[in-house]
């Protein structure tokens, strides 16, 4: 599979789970696995920021 940002090959583990991160080794980005029946498809994480307290 590749990455839909910079179309680098991503190395997907074969016993991934959905909701595991895995991020590009060429531009950073990270995405998020998800799979619909036998189909792994990414989708881009989401970054949660602190709110610190706010």
């Amino acid at each position: 599979m590749n990455c839909p940002e910079c179309d680098a090959g991503l190395g997907i583990p074969d016993d991934a789970v959905t909701g595991e991160i895995v991020s590009c080794p060429d531009c950073g980005a990270d995405y998020e696995i998800s799979k619909e029946g036998s189909d792994v498809a990414l989708k881009q994480a989401e970054t949660v920021g602190e709110d610190w307290g706010e």
